[in-house]
């Protein structure tokens, strides 16, 4: 069965496609690093379209997350991001777990794996 990597870099991939899954590694926010939990959540989530629809999936076809938060107290507030963007019915299997990321500008680190 063949591997596709998509981002390829030294460390890791973006994302990982084997078979008909695909594995996004953990994506946090650049453009808005050192913002909101709120603006960094929309950034990721916006991120993770884009790595999606190069990998040929989208949202609705999630199987599980993980979102780590530094400051679990910002819960409700990832979640009024992240509720908005999830397709209904199509809500995947997540954790979400407090712990420190890899620089205190970063609020919210997501990684998903979806089905093509």
């Amino acid at each position: 069965m063949s591997i596709e990597r998509i981002g390829v870099g030294p460390r890791m991939s973006k994302a990982v496609v084997h078979g008909n899954t695909v594995y996004l590694a953990g994506q946090v926010a650049d453009k808005t690093k050192g913002a909101s939990v709120a603006e960094q959540t929309r950034e990721v989530l916006g991120i993770i379209d884009d790595l999606l629809k190069q990998a040929g999936t989208d949202k609705t076809k999630l199987l599980s997350a993980n979102i780590w938060l530094p400051d679990i107290s910002t819960f409700a507030e990832m979640n009024g991001v992240w509720d908005a963007w999830v397709s209904q019915g199509n809500t995947p299997a997540r954790a979400t777990v407090e712990a420190k990321l890899a620089g205190p500008e970063y609020k919210v680190e997501i990684m998903v794996v979806a089905a093509k």
